[in-house]
């Protein structure tokens, strides 16, 4: 166990997608001594990065699921997870950062912040996590450390502080100038092993003193007494750090530093700004929901192994031997044959089996204490339940879960196929929050869905690798939403007579859209015309039609209910008869309200040489997209388009053939518009072809 937790951090490395976080993260192993020889992401050597240890990871080059893993430096022990850079697997990240103290935003020099890094950065703040952001790859050419500072400042709002200087950029980058100690540093021999620090070179010195002067400046604002040194001309290092660190702590100040983790320079420095400007757990306020109190207020925890036992389980992951089950301790402690309680279900657990990940290996421990972050095998749980020692009744704040944005049908293609499929369906769903899996009643298929094709992909190859399932997979289905364009009355009788008491109730009143809400109930019954205890019947008749429309099935949004009027009989009223008045009501005034499809809108990201800028734009058009904004930089475009899910299914071989393979993008959704009525009469068309199909 951790005794002192002033040792202790909890770090995530977070970034857009090919920024280096996995190359960095095999660094920090090498240079903490837990791995022994550098291995690269794409695994040419056979091997691949330690932290990417699915065969699909090593095989794609890309983050799949957050890894976790742990390391010691400088006396300090540091818990490390990193996450996928992939919007798909965005709940990755997001679990991740539930649980951290703080972070590394890792940034391409090149390419500065892009389309995933205001994801992240979003997530960061969701989660209020302090972090310190490494411009990477200074070794590449147009490399450009000083313009990603701009960008910080410019694009996501960030009080950008650069610490460090290159010595050289691109292929001629040595080491880097540290403008706290005012000293060079140098990485030498094959590994970057050998940190050697010398004075800074003579012709770098002048520009070395403007970027100190205007760091001072900046980090002065958190501390009265570094601006009394600076006055005094009596800075000390220890005062430029303490500084450093409140202003990173309150989340107002963000330091920069630069390296190249492929080239093996500048992940020593940046380990140490790890310790030195992180948070450790008690730096940081976390609190749990009171469930004994009837307004569920906040309860602080304290940080304390002495104190009743608080853990968060943040991830599962389903393996050979059942499941393994991360959590993170935010007070007390767990030690194994203790026993803990899931406050959610009220089941009391043994916990038989407590280990250390360091990827995909485990080192079994007695016991952890406040603070860290471990796993437990053999607990059956949800993502997100909270575990105490049974004396306490709080549940931590939940973890933000995006809605899925797009769909596939698949179908086993054997009996064995099909037990087996339902066995991945299982684990897949329980461990990843975003994957859904669900029968649809009127066809019989099994519907995945998730945030994007390549996650869907990933499953799909991992159901055919992991579990031996053949299963053919049918085009994806787009998450359409249904609504109503125009006001329109109501006024219903639901009347039905069986001998002895019927039902009776009747109502009037108005559906309307509302813009700002998927569904509004509004009660405006004046004169008891319809009892008090019935209101809520009306409200949830009208709540059960949301779930299928009537143009195509999709679910009902943006729709807002006014219950004015009715009538009630003294024998013949009940619950379900004014349930009835109100399915009635919705199905009677549906056309009547003038009703429209809805369409998932993408906000896509594309950046490639300017070369291809106008291939780019007409791929856009070619599928109904909006060009909301296009910039170039040294040679390098940068479009963001708007454009519908329906049609960006293959768009990225369409985007590799039209740039010779030079271009990626990203899409995250946007919003839900309306869809063209051409487009709608053919998705009526296709689905009255269907339903005829069936018969």
């Amino acid at each position: 166990m951790i005794s002192d937790l002033k040792t202790l951090r909890n770090i995530g490395i977070s970034a857009h997608i090919d920024s280096g976080k996995t190359t960095l993260t095999e660094r920090i192993l090498f240079y903490t001594n837990r791995v022994h020889a550098i291995h690269e992401v794409k695994g040419k050597d056979g091997v691949g990065a330690k932290m990417d240890s699915m065969e699909l990871e090593r095989e794609r080059g890309i983050t799949i699921a957050s890894a976790a893993t742990h390391c010691s430096w400088a006396g300090h022990h540091v818990n490390i997870i990193d996450t996928p850079g992939h919007v798909d697997f965005t709940i990755e990240v997001e679990r991740s950062l539930r649980v951290l103290d703080g972070a590394i935003l890792v940034l391409c020099s090149v390419a500065g912040v892009q389309s995933q890094s205001f994801t992240v950065d979003r997530q960061m703040k969701r989660y209020n996590v302090p972090r310190i952001a490494f411009v990477n790859k200074c070794d590449r050419t147009g490399a450009n450390p000083i313009r990603v500072r701009d960008q910080l400042r410019e694009k996501l709002n960030h009080n950008a502080v650069l610490l460090q200087l290159p010595i050289g950029l691109e292929d001629k980058l040595e080491g880097v100038i540290d403008l706290v100690t005012m000293k060079g540093i140098y990485f030498e021999g094959p590994t970057g092993n050998d940190v050697v620090i010398r004075d800074i070179p003579a012709e770098l010195k002048d520009e070395a003193d403007a970027y100190r002067e205007e760091m001072l400046d900046q980090v002065s604002m958190f501390s009265d007494e570094l601006t009394e040194a600076i006055l005094e001309e009596n800075v000390t290092v220890e005062l430029v750090k303490d500084a450093i660190r409140k202003g990173t702590l309150s989340l107002q100040l963000t330091p920069v530093l630069l390296g190249s983790a492929y080239k093996n320079k500048g992940v020593q420095p940046l380990l140490d700004a790890v310790i030195d400007y992180l948070p450790c757990p008690t730096d940081v306020t976390n609190e749990a929901i009171d469930l004994t109190s009837p307004d569920e207020s906040r309860v602080k925890m304290s940080s304390s192994s002495s104190d009743p036992t608080v853990a968060l389980a943040f991830k599962l992951e389903d393996g050979r031997y059942g499941q393994l089950t991360y959590f993170r301790v935010y007070q007390g402690k767990l030690e194994k044959d203790m026993f803990i309680v899931n406050t959610r279900t009220g089941k009391k657990v043994k916990i038989a089996r407590l280990v250390r990940m360091h990827s995909d290996e485990m080192e079994d421990i007695t016991g952890a204490s406040a603070g860290d972050i471990v796993a437990i095998f053999g607990i059956d749980c949800h993502s997100g339940d909270t575990f105490t020692d049974g004396t306490l009744k709080v549940a931590m704040t939940s973890i933000h879960v995006p809605d899925p944005v797009i769909s596939l049908s698949v179908k086993p293609v054997d009996s064995k196929s099909e037990q087996n499929m339902s066995r991945a369906l299982q684990r897949f769903t329980k461990e990843d929050p975003t994957f859904r899996a669900e029968v649809d009643q009127e066809s019989g298929e099994t519907v995945i869905s998730g945030m994007g094709e390549l996650q869907l992909d990933v499953y799909i190859e991992r159901m055919r690798r992991e579990y031996s399932v053949k299963v053919e997979v049918s085009p994806p289905q787009v998450a359409y939403r249904e609504t109503i364009t125009q006001p329109a009355k109501y006024d219903y009788t639901h009347k039905k007579q069986t001998g002895g008491s019927g039902q009776y109730g009747k109502i009037s009143g108005m559906m309307e859209p509302n813009p700002d809400a998927d569904f509004t109930f509004e009660d405006k019954v004046v004169g008891g015309n319809v009892p008090r205890q019935f209101i809520p019947s009306v409200e949830k008749g009208f709540k059960s039609m949301l779930a299928k429309g009537r143009m195509l099935g999709f679910p009902v949004v943006n729709l807002k209910v006014t219950l004015e009027d009715g009538a009630y009989h003294a024998v013949d009223s009940s619950d379900i008869a004014f349930q009835e008045a109100a399915r009635g009501a919705f199905r009677a005034t549906w056309d009547k309200a003038k009703p429209k499809l809805l369409e998932p809108i993408m906000r896509v990201t594309i950046e490639g040489p300017s070369e291809h800028a106008g291939n780019v734009l007409t791929t856009i058009m070619q599928r109904r997209g909006m060009v909301i904004g296009s910039q170039e930089d040294e040679g390098m475009t940068k479009t963001e388009a708007e454009v519908p899910l329906a049609e960006m299914f293959g768009y990225a071989t369409t985007l590799r053939s039209a740039t010779q393979g030079k271009a990626e993008f990203t899409m995250e959704f946007a919003k839900y518009s309306q869809v063209p009525d051409s487009i709608e009469t053919e998705l009526k068309e296709k689905a009255a072809k269907a339903a005829a199909g069936k018969k």
